[in-house]
Formats: structure tokens, sequence, C-alpha cells
């Protein structure tokens, strides 16, 4: 098989279903000390806004309030930020490949 014989649809369709899977399954068991990032936000002192915000209450250290058990929480968190990451990806590139 040759690269110009790809069908870029079904490759794109089963890295989405790859990356769902991996989203959903694996993510719950994702180390819960805090990243880099998180980290310096502590030792600066401006994780204590952070914490304040309530916008993004519901996605609050990767779970939601109206699941209790915290496996499928994060789990259905990881499958939201998959699909909004593919969404917007998809949106970006129709719009550079039409200009």
């Amino acid at each position: 098989m040759k690269f110009k014989d790809l069908d870029y649809k079904k490759v794109i369709v089963i890295i989405f279903l790859l990356s769902i899977f991996l989203a959903v399954f694996l993510s719950p068991f994702a180390s819960s000390f805090p990243d880099g990032l998180e980290k310096v936000a502590e030792r600066n002192g401006f994780i204590i806004k952070e914490r304040d915000m309530n916008f993004f209450s519901m996605f609050k250290d990767y779970n939601f309030k109206f699941i209790k058990n915290d496996f499928f929480s994060i789990g259905f968190s990881g499958l939201i930020g998959t699909i909004l990451v593919f969404g917007l990806t998809y949106f970006v590139l129709r719009l550079i490949i039409r200009k």
C-alpha cells in the first residue's frame, strides 16, 4: 500500500476512535499528583485565583460533579475533552483548507 492510496477519512476515524478509547479507559489511571503548570501556580501563589473561579467548576480536577464514581467521571471528562479537541481541530483545518 502506497501513501497516496490511503483513505484519509478512514485514517482520521480510526485515530479518533483510538483517541476516544485511550481518553475514556486510560485517563482514570493517570497520576493524581499536580503537573508542572499546577506546581508553578502553587509556587507563585496564583493557584488561589484558579480555585476561586467558578466558570469551569463543572470540570474541576477533571471530574464532573454529577457523576459520583471517580473512574467514570474522569473517563467522561476524557471523552468530552477528546471530542472538543478533535472538533476544534477539524473546524480550524476546514477554515485553513478553504482559503
